[in-house]
């Protein structure tokens, strides 16, 4: 699965929404594949889990998630709630919903002594909240087998995540990074430029 597969899911998938052919929210990806390539680098598609939000289709297809079965959840309207156990794959819609499960697994892989590893997404906006700070706190403090990944597009949906919260960055050794790496946390930058918060730019009724 490379960055021209990656895109080319992403197109189609958009395409059928703005046909009206997927009858629920879809929230898509773009101008992140070289970042989010460059992580799954590290990641063991057969034994680490993968822990999304609403947005995800380019983790389930980079966790070895067939593209057919993919679609064919999104197009029974499971794009925001894909959870595939089988494949160590599971999301939440919910706002700071993940962090605390993906958490949770941790725990437990390290108390079974498995050698699992927990890979948790989150927005920029998303890690401002309460669960993902508690959950990233209490993730390093025991030195869990969880890496999150915070994904900063500045933006709460539609309003900069600055001006919500005064800093969105108080994780990272300065602010002006665009790319950050320890044992515990990834963060990146990028501009999701070509599709908006929810949809494909066509206004569609579900």
């Amino acid at each position: 699965m490379n960055k021209e597969n990656l895109i080319n899911f992403e197109t189609e998938i958009g395409e059928l929404f703005n046909a009206a052919k997927i009858r629920a929210p879809i929230h898509l990806y773009a101008n992140n594949e070289e970042n989010i390539i460059k992580v799954f680098e590290k990641i063991d598609i057969e034994a680490d889990w993968v822990c999304c939000t609403w947005r995800n289709h380019y983790q389930a297809l980079l966790k070895g998630i067939p593209p057919e079965l993919l679609k064919e959840k999104i197009m029974q309207g499971k794009s925001m709630v894909m959870n595939l156990p089988e494949y160590k794959f599971i999301c939440s819609s919910i706002v700071g919903g993940i962090p605390s499960i993906a958490t949770g697994i941790a725990l437990a892989a390290k108390l079974k002594g498995s050698r699992d590893r927990v890979w948790c997404w989150a927005g920029d906006m998303s890690a401002e909240t309460g669960a993902w700070s508690e959950s990233y706190r209490y993730a390093v403090a025991q030195n869990l087998p969880i890496t999150f990944i915070v994904e900063d597009n500045e933006l709460s949906v539609m309003t900069p995540t600055h001006e919500v919260w005064g800093s969105n960055k108080w994780y990272l050794p300065q602010e002006d990074l665009s790319y950050y790496e320890s044992p515990h946390l990834i963060y990146y930058k990028y501009k999701n430029e070509k599709y908006p918060h929810a949809g494909a730019g066509i206004r569609v009724q579900f």
